[in-house]
């Protein structure tokens, strides 16, 4: 092999990398993006969550003070 076919067969490998290398930071951004979103669904989970627990504590709440008015009033 030439000098000028070592090169151009190692220009070719370079273009196929660079190629390789671009798809791969593609589909690196696509994960990002899903991660965000996934993780943006997750912190709207947890606020639902949260708030649930909240009603439930109050309704809990608000049923004691009735049993308790309730086996006063009997």
């Amino acid at each position: 092999m030439t000098a000028t076919e070592d090169i151009a067969t190692v220009a070719r490998q370079l273009a196929v990398l660079t190629q390789t290398v671009e798809e791969m930071a593609g589909q690196l951004e696509e994960v990002r993006e899903r991660a965000e979103s996934e993780r943006e669904r997750t912190d709207i989970q947890q606020e639902r969550i949260d708030l649930a627990a909240r009603e439930l504590s109050d309704v809990s709440e608000r049923l004691q003070a009735a049993a308790t008015a309730l086996r006063e009033s009997i």
